[in-house]
């Protein structure tokens, strides 16, 4: 009796240390494949660990960035969401159409405007059972539509005034504006996560929607708040790259939901939710965008090479991350 209870304990204890281990590398691997690759990128390329092409990478990291915060929360409740990169368009437009009322505005209106939207995607998604798949890809359809249709499918200049486009090309400390807003957001979105109830709740619907309800946990709220924040940053992301550009153009943001989805998966997210970390979705989208720096630095790769090599990476990434759940598990 005794030996079978110490080998049942054995039995547990291995399979817990199973878990730690597989579990850490599915939520750092994104960090460790990050800093190899910039080790070797380093020795290998006179022109890339240089301040002007970090900050260049992160810059252009930035307002994806923003967006990637959101995707991170819809993705752990399970679902994802599609029409972020209309709404980033959308947000330019709506920036640039209303700076001149106010400099204030042109980064209000897009953030409450694309959030408003977000939250009737959440209600649809929560509320009315509408299949994710289909609310999200609509907006990604209908949304654009809307910011061509508002801006005449022209780009919208904006001559100014300064405070506005200081928030696309100032600098604080020596780092660009939108730089320094992703960090924040980044930092607020895991605080989020990792210290209070909605993180919580977020993490408990992702793993089990039934098993959260039953839990008394408000899941058709959680969801609900989870798309409105990804429509807020993907309006505001607009916003930003209006006045980094100094233009609101409706065809800025094409495929950045997929691109999105890309970072927070390489991040270690996983696509059926309960899962995530922001910092991995920000080690993922910095993995991400430093691939690219670094196949545009080689030279010897058309774009459309480079597409086929992202493509390849993410689904080596997803094809491990479903190897590691796997030894999580048995």
């Amino acid at each position: 009796m005794a030996s079978a209870t110490s080998g049942a304990a054995t039995v547990e204890r291995e399979a817990l240390r199973r878990e730690q281990i597989f579990g850490a590398i599915q939520r750092r691997g994104a960090l460790v494949v990050l800093i190899a690759v910039v080790i070797v990128a380093a020795l290998t390329l006179d022109a890339f660990f240089t301040a002007a092409n970090i900050e260049n990478i992160l810059l252009h990291a930035s307002f994806l960035g923003l967006i990637a915060v959101g995707m991170t929360f819809v993705i752990i409740t399970g679902g994802v969401d599609l029409s972020v990169g209309s709404l980033a368009a959308l947000g330019g437009v709506l920036a640039g159409l209303s700076v001149g009322a106010g400099w204030p505005l042109a980064l209000i209106v897009p953030t409450l405007a694309c959030g408003i939207i977000g939250l009737v995607n959440g209600l649809l998604i929560a509320k009315a059972r509408l299949p994710f798949f289909i609310v999200t890809l609509a907006g990604l359809l209908g949304f654009r539509g809307l910011a061509l249709a508002l801006s005449g499918a022209q780009t919208i200049p904006i001559s100014g005034p300064p405070a506005f486009t200081w928030f696309g090309q100032g600098e604080i400390f020596g780092l660009d504006v939108p730089i320094i807003i992703m960090l924040v957001a980044f930092a607020v979105g895991a605080l989020v996560l990792n210290r209070t109830r909605y993180g919580e709740a977020l993490f408990a619907v992702g793993g089990s929607e039934d098993a959260a309800r039953l839990s008394g946990v408000p899941v058709d709220r959680v969801k609900i708040i989870a798309y409105t924040t990804s429509g807020a940053l993907s309006g505001l992301a607009g916003a930003l790259v209006a006045a980094w550009l100094s233009a609101g153009q409706p065809l800025v943001g094409q495929a950045w939901e997929l691109y999105a989805i890309a970072a927070v998966v390489l991040g270690g997210t996983l696509l059926t939710g309960g899962a995530g970390t922001m910092l991995g979705s920000l080690a993922g989208l910095l993995l991400f965008y430093t691939i690219q720096n670094v196949i545009n630095q080689v030279g010897t790769l058309t774009s459309y090479t480079q597409q086929v090599v992202t493509g390849a990476f993410l689904i080596v990434v997803v094809a491990a991350q479903t190897y590691l759940t796997r030894k999580r598990t048995y």
